[in-house]
């Protein structure tokens, strides 16, 4: 049975996340917020097999989207290994990679295939061993072309990476592939990563028993290659064995985070040094994903128990981690590119979206599946909703919530209600009259003194005469 969090749930703003799980299955949750409508319904799409789920919401005070029905029917051979989207607001791409050594083009509006290549002539690929395991859509190549040709950059496990060109027709058999360039980047060892950076022009590749090294892409030359740290005190030495990696700028591809097996999380400058500039161990598993934030030096990481966390890559000190426990291996984190929120995945079957200020949990799906990655449909736009959410939304509907349920409480407290309610003047004129009372008492009480006093005085008086009297009549007699 996968853990669950006890942690409420606030809802999130609307957005459009695609997943993709072991089965091949492409989904779209849709989460909102409440503000919307009460009853709102959505389709999750699975965009190579067809599948159609439909979701619908009728909490009014929390956007979590529950799954309904669907169609369709799973294929494992058509496991999705990798993927990359081109963000745009017009005509957006999907490219995915499957198990099976087929690469489709498709729409992520409607799920159309739009091309599609596949490796059958190439027996090696095809092989588990030799799976895709990078797959970049470049963005720039095909910005203002009208006959759709799409460019990839596809990597293997065994190092074969390739830049190569679709070209989209009318039917799927239509497609055709252009120019194409195949080159390796490792002579042995696995490759796990491979990441490109923004201005699409390096490229960086790492695996188990492979250095991270970037490459020139217009060139295809080999410009950096890391090197191992050295042994440690006790001269045990770490083997090589990167499982993620990511770029912190777009514009930078100088400086990048990679995570390896040993649950370190290493920072390279490549101006600086080929070992890493900064280097600290994460929980006690190995680093399943990566993601950086927009501001540049803010990195996230998922592990393999389930932990996340947020990290200021300037001083390596953790800002904090993510509220509540992921049942399973964390396989993908993302960060949308407008909204701050992050999605994170993995074999817990479950998406989560959080809150990156606050680290709170806004809304989890359970999707029946290993999800293996997520993305973000940045050109998901709702007419007449707020796309940006407002920080002290969550915060003062649950302090809302706690002072109607305290407000009983308070009602009994009616001695100190009493005193608050009264103003000045009445408290003055009661103060008045306790000082009056007081001043009262005390003249009363003096006067008492004094009436005592002069009694014992008289009495006193009155016994010395008659002394004196009794004393006179003795000796009168003698």
């Amino acid at each position: 049975m996968p853990r669950t969090t006890t942690l409420e749930c606030p809802g999130c703003p609307p957005l459009r996340a695609l997943t993709f799980d072991a089965l091949g299955l492409i989904k779209g949750p849709f989460p909102y917020p409440s503000s919307l409508s009460s009853f709102i319904t959505f389709f999750f799409l699975f965009f190579s097999l067809w599948f159609v789920l439909v979701v619908e919401i009728r909490d009014k005070q929390r956007g979590v989207p529950q799954v309904v029905e669907r169609w369709g029917e799973p294929e494992s051979s058509k496991s999705v290994m990798a993927v990359s989207m081109i963000h745009r607001n017009t005509h957006p791409s999907l490219a995915v990679a499957r198990k099976n050594g087929q690469i489709e083009v498709l729409s992520p509006v409607n799920g159309d295939i739009q091309a599609t290549v596949s490796n059958d002539s190439d027996l090696d690929l095809r092989s588990e061993e030799n799976n895709i395991v990078g797959l970049h859509l470049f963005a720039k190549q095909n910005l203002e072309l009208a006959s759709r040709l799409y460019t990839l950059l596809t990597c293997t496990t065994k190092g074969n990476a390739c830049i190569r060109s679709i070209e989209a027709a009318d039917s799927l058999t239509g497609s055709s592939i252009g120019s194409s360039k195949t080159w390796n980047v490792c002579s042995g060892g696995n490759i796990l990563c491979c990441k490109v950076d923004g201005n699409e022009k390096f490229a960086l590749f790492g695996g188990k028993g492979v250095e991270i090294n970037i490459w020139d892409l217009d060139n295809f030359t080999k410009i950096w290659n890391s090197k191992a740290p050295p042994k440690d005190n006790l001269g045990i030495f770490t083997p090589t064995w990167f499982t993620s990696a990511t770029f912190l700028q777009k514009d930078d591809h100088r400086k990048f985070v990679a995570g390896t097996n040993s649950h370190q999380v290493r920072l390279y400058d490549i101006s600086a040094q080929r070992r890493p500039v900064l280097s600290f161990d994460f929980r006690e598993t190995p680093i399943k994903a990566l993601a950086e934030d927009i501001d540049g030096y803010t990195i996230y990481i998922g592990n393999g128990s389930g932990d996340m966390a947020s990290v200021d890559t300037r001083t390596g000190k953790m800002l904090g981690c993510f509220s509540g426990k992921c049942a399973g291996s964390i396989r993908s984190i993302v960060r949308h590119p407008e909204l701050p929120v992050i999605a994170s995945c993995g074999l817990d079957s479950y998406l989560r979206l959080w809150d990156t200020k606050t680290r709170q949990l806004l809304s989890a799906v359970f999707l029946k599946q290993h999800i293996m990655h997520v993305l973000f449909d940045s050109s998901f736009i709702i007419e007449g909703a707020d796309l940006i959410p407002s920080e002290e939304q969550i915060p003062t509907e649950i302090m809302d919530r706690e002072e109607i349920e305290a407000s009983p409480l308070k009602r009994k407290k009616t001695s100190t209600d009493k005193e608050h309610i009264l103003n000045g003047s009445e408290r003055k004129k009661r103060s008045k009259q306790n000082k009056e009372r007081k001043k009262s008492e005390g003249n009363d009480g003096r006067e008492k003194i004094a009436s005592r006093d002069a009694g014992s005085k008289s009495s006193s008086k009155k016994r010395n005469k008659s002394f004196q009297g009794c004393d006179l009549d003795g000796l009168n007699t003698m």
